[in-house]
Order: structure tokens, then C-alpha cells, then sequence
């Protein structure tokens, strides 16, 4: 793999190597949640500066794309991403933000 590019596993478990940045329409579903970032072998990416990271994943913004919300009500939350695909932006944000 080139450092211009990388691994995303899709629908069905395929792993395609991709162009970095990806494209608008990939970026948003690599957010959403439809694709995972992998190394080439499949297993888990690893962040280079994540390594250590334990802190728990905040809510996004409220400004944030509903995109944004979507992946994470089906990162942090474990909802099916057709589930939150069919909220509202708002109802994301009122089911999943932060109760503080």
C-alpha cells in the first residue's frame, strides 16, 4: 500500500484498497459507518497517535453533520446505521448527546 492510500472493509466484508483522501461520498460513508478502515490483512487500524487512547468517544457537535451523528449513535451506541439513518438529525442528538 502507498501512503496515499488505504484499507476499508465494505458491505459483505470486502476489503478494497482505496485513494486517500477519500472521495465526498466515501468520506460519508466511512462516517455513517458502511465502511471500516482496516489494515490490508483485514484486522483493525490502529490510529498511529490512538494507541493509548481509553478515553470514551464524545457526542459530535451539535453543528456537526447529521452524518457525523449517525456514525456515532452506531459506533458508541451499537445502532443499526439504518436505524439511525431513518432519525432526524435533532432526534439523534436528543437520544444520544450528551445528558450534562
Amino acid at each position: 500500500m502507498s501512503d496515499d492510500s488505504g484499507y476499508f472493509r465494505g458491505a459483505g466484508g470486502v476489503v478494497w484498497e482505496m485513494k486517500l483522501p477519500l472521495s465526498g461520498d466515501m468520506a460519508e460513508q466511512l462516517v455513517k459507518g458502511y465502511l471500516t478502515r482496516v489494515n490490508a490483512d483485514g484486522t483493525d487500524y490502529v490510529e498511529p497517535d490512538a494507541e493509548g487512547d481509553t478515553e470514551p468517544e464524545q457526542p459530535p457537535a451539535a453543528n456537526a453533520s447529521k452524518a457525523m451523528w449517525v456514525g456515532y449513535a452506531h459506533r458508541v451506541h451499537g445502532v443499526r446505521i439504518d436505524d439511525a439513518e431513518a432519525l432526524t438529525k435533532n432526534d439523534l442528538m436528543e437520544l444520544y448527546g450528551s445528558k450534562g
